[in-house]
């Protein structure tokens, strides 16, 4: 199990599928800068960065649990133990061991994909801190592990994207009642990831005219996310650890680009739209659940994958894709507890799982159609 500290510390830095997931149809990460502000560069921020110099502190974060997922790592293996203020140190033969693959595995796909990300961490490790060089019997003999892919092909016959996505809207109580839902404010409890975990109160703001906003009230203080429909920002007490403190940043990249995403989904009028090039691959299965699958991309290149039940219609889960220098990164949102909100299905339960660390949404109320300040989506105070 990972370090509960890792996960604090990506909380702050993953974006916050929960509020996608009250009108659900698909919680995808933040994405491109925009041009009303510069971003954050890793190497303003950190010291001794060198192989990941020029990209935004944001994607800097999610290169980190890329490296975390694909060999079972916590921060501690590579960087100095419980003090944060040597993290810049290099005395830990790991850190210096990482930045000779990150460097092996750009030259191998320049050389031998054209520049394609087609190799990477996780391509040897798997999970591990070595690379597996020999078979393993138990597992050729075994029934291959379900691994939903990244990229659906697209399936011949069966229903088409647009009628699924019919099916979902019918499904929840018809386009005319979820289009009368113009704003959402829910109220009730996350809890996050490791041993030290535990339910903090959360609120969640959100218009139909994209704007958005969470807040969390942790033991530490008050962390927010909010994109304002041109802007993203996260803040909280510790984004970076106890001595490395961001105390409001803006998101950049793939990471404002899903911010924009998101917002649209949080609406399922806006679903169909909001994704281009929707196609429908084959039908798996969550579970003992039969599910239909649809795929689209994004203006800004952000992936998605969605998934309907195929007996129910409603939205049981959505994938997300962005990229990073060194890999392509998930987050996964699972929903249930569809409860009526003014005639609309909307999940009172979700749970996001991205690369380090899981965090589950339980709402106790949300109110539809609430008159919401705008300065709930405006830039967050340095608290």
């Amino acid at each position: 199990m990972k370090h509960p500290r890792w996960h604090t510390l990506r909380w702050y830095l993953t974006p916050m599928p929960a509020v996608g997931a009250l009108l659900l149809a698909g919680s995808l990460a933040f994405g491109q800068a925009g041009a009303e502000q510069k971003p954050l560069m890793a190497e303003q921020f950190f010291k001794n960065v060198q192989v990941l110099k020029g990209i935004p502190v944001d994607e800097f974060m999610s290169t980190m649990g890329f490296f975390s997922a694909s060999l079972g790592y916590s921060c501690e293996n590579c960087h100095e133990g419980n003090n944060w203020d040597d993290y810049i140190s290099d005395t830990r033969p790991k850190k210096r061991m990482a930045r000779g693959m990150v460097t092996m595995v750009s030259t191998i796909n320049k050389n031998f994909f054209g520049g394609r990300q087609v190799v990477t961490c996780y391509s040897c490790h798997r999970g591990g801190e070595v690379p597996r060089i020999t078979p393993d019997l138990t597992a050729l003999y075994s029934p291959p592990s379900e691994e939903a892919p990244d990229v659906v092909k697209t399936a011949a016959g069966g229903p088409t994207a647009d009628q699924l996505f019919a099916q979902y809207t019918q499904a929840i109580g018809g386009a005319q009642k979820v289009a009368a839902i113009t704003s959402l404010v829910a109220k009730g409890s996350a809890l996050g990831y490791g041993l030290e975990a535990d339910k903090e109160p959360v609120e969640i703001y959100a218009k139909a005219t994209g704007e958005r906003a969470t807040i969390v009230h942790g033991p530490a203080g008050v962390s927010t996310n909010t994109y304002d429909g041109h802007v993203a920002w996260m803040a909280g007490p510790q984004i970076a650890g106890p001595n490395l403190q961001v105390p409001v940043l803006s998101l950049s990249g793939q990471e404002l680009e899903g911010a924009k995403v998101d917002a649209e989904f949080l609406f399922p009028g806006k679903a169909r739209p909001a994704v281009a090039q929707w196609k429908v691959g084959t039908p798996t299965e969550i579970g003992d659940d039969d599910v239909q699958v649809v795929q689209g991309t994004s203006a800004g290149g952000v992936l998605a994958t969605l998934y309907f039940n195929a007996e129910t219609h409603l939205l049981q889960r959505s994938v997300r894709y962005t990229n990073s220098p060194v890999g392509r990164i998930p987050t996964r949102v699972d929903y249930s507890d569809y409860r009526d909100v003014a005639g609309v299905k909307i999940p009172f339960k979700w749970e996001v799982t991205w690369l380090d660390g899981k965090q589950s949404f339980e709402m106790t109320e949300i109110q539809p159609n609430a008159v919401i300040d705008a300065a709930k989506f405006a830039k967050p105070p340095v608290r």
